[in-house]
């Protein structure tokens, strides 16, 4: 995500020990994440506050604390090995918070990596709610872009460019509208209007449908699968267009806290940084901190 969006020249790599939230020794050591991180960074008009979490159990509880907080969920399932317990019992907490999630289906870049699997799993484990809202294009080292089932278009990848087309490949045509016409049904029905129209044979826009979905979105009752290949960086600026076009507005999945009352905020994570000392994570739930501020 840093490196799509620009904050990062290259993207850093778990094996190689350069990930730029990964900074402990012992995180590079052991080539996994051992505490939560933090990184802020446009995308477009919007700005995405990401916390980056370990997926590994014996860390949950950073994890755990990341769900408190956070406005979404993003579920970065592996298209390789499919759902895992971890997943799970993370799924279930994020759904007893109350939090949106969505799903993204990683590494179908590698060998054996099958989003029909893996969507199967996961379809078994949560239930009707889990909505794939892309179709991979290509298998394993073929794997190139994606088929966006709202608005029928093709998303390619090639040496770091995307590159758009309102054309579906034929090997995949028949199966990404068949999809298509699934994923109306079931958005429809979130908007009585909506279902109403669609049954008298009205078309209904993409941006309707972008409607609905946030709406069952924020309900909790939609749960979209995307997928792409973060190494090769396939379909990474689709998620953050996803989270931004669809995603809720971090207004609309906060307690009613009034935003212009006295400044009230949540400290998540302490630290220390070898260069500023100590250093508090915190969010904001009403009021305006601003630098140099004291607050008790």
């Amino acid at each position: 995500m840093l490196f799509r969006a620009g904050v990062v020249n290259r993207p850093g790599r778990v094996e190689a020990g350069n990930t730029v939230l990964d900074t402990m020794p012992e995180e590079k050591d052991r080539a996994q994440s051992l505490t939560l991180g933090v990184a802020t960074f446009g995308w477009n008009d919007f700005r995405i506050n990401l916390i980056d979490t370990p997926g590994y159990a014996d860390f949950a509880g950073d994890a755990l604390t990341a769900l408190r907080v956070a406005d979404v969920a993003v579920f970065v399932v592996d298209g390789v090995s499919g759902l895992q317990v971890n997943d799970e019992i993370m799924w279930q907490t994020a759904s007893a918070l109350g939090k949106p999630r969505l799903i993204f289906v990683n590494k179908l870049d590698k060998e054996r990596g099958s989003f029909e699997r893996t969507l199967d799993g996961i379809r078994s484990r949560f239930g009707p709610g889990v909505e794939p809202v892309e179709l991979p294009v290509g298998e394993a080292s073929a794997f190139h872009g994606v088929a966006d089932l709202l608005t029928d278009h093709l998303f390619s990848y090639d040496g770091g460019t995307t590159v758009e087309s309102d054309e579906v490949p034929p090997d995949i045509a028949e199966r990404e509208h068949a999809e298509h016409e699934h994923l109306v049904e079931d958005v429809v029905e979130i908007e009585d209007d909506l279902l109403g129209r669609y049954l008298d044979g009205e078309p209904i826009t993409v941006d309707e449908l972008e409607h609905a979905l946030h709406t069952g979105f924020v309900a909790g009752t939609v749960w979209p699968v995307l997928c792409g290949s973060a190494t090769e960086s396939i379909a990474i600026d689709r998620l953050l267009e996803f989270l931004c076009r669809i995603a809720p507005d971090p207004v609309e999945v906060q307690a009613a806290t009034p935003s212009d009352g006295e400044p009230l905020a949540y400290v998540f994570k302490t630290h220390t940084d070898d260069y500023v000392g100590r250093v508090a994570l915190l969010k904001i739930l009403s009021g305006t901190v601003r630098a140099d501020d004291i607050l008790v």
